[in-house]
C-alpha cells in the first residue's frame, strides 16, 4: 500500500523523467523558417511548426495570418504563438512525413 504523498512523488519523479530541453535553433534553421513563414503570408500556403513544450510534442498546422517582430509572436489561424518556442517550420507541401 502506497500513501498518497509516495504516489504523487513517484508519478512527478515519472513526469522529470519524460521531460525535455528546449533544442537550440541555428541560424541556417532560422533562415528556413523565416522563409517558410514569408511563404504562408504571402501565398496562403500551409504551414507546420513544431513548438518546444518540456512534456509534449505541439504541431501547428495552418496558415500564418501575421508575425509581430516586436513581441516577438505570429499569429496562425486567429491565435498567438510565441517566436521563441519554435524548433521548425515547414510549407506543407515540402514535408518529408516520414522525418518530421
Amino acid at each position: 500500500m502506497m500513501l498518497p504523498e509516495h504516489k504523487r512523488t513517484l508519478n512527478e519523479h515519472n513526469r522529470d523523467l519524460r521531460r525535455r530541453d528546449q533544442r537550440i535553433v541555428d541560424d541556417a534553421a532560422w533562415d528556413d523558417i523565416s522563409a517558410a513563414f514569408g511563404a504562408s503570408m504571402q501565398h496562403n500556403v500551409l504551414i507546420r511548426v513544431k513548438l518546444f513544450d518540456p512534456f509534449e510534442e505541439i504541431i501547428l498546422e495552418g496558415v500564418v495570418e501575421r508575425v509581430d517582430q516586436q513581441l516577438r509572436r505570429f499569429k496562425l489561424d486567429g491565435e498567438w504563438f510565441d517566436m521563441n518556442l519554435i524548433e521548425r517550420a515547414v510549407l506543407a507541401e515540402e514535408i518529408d512525413w516520414l522525418n518530421y
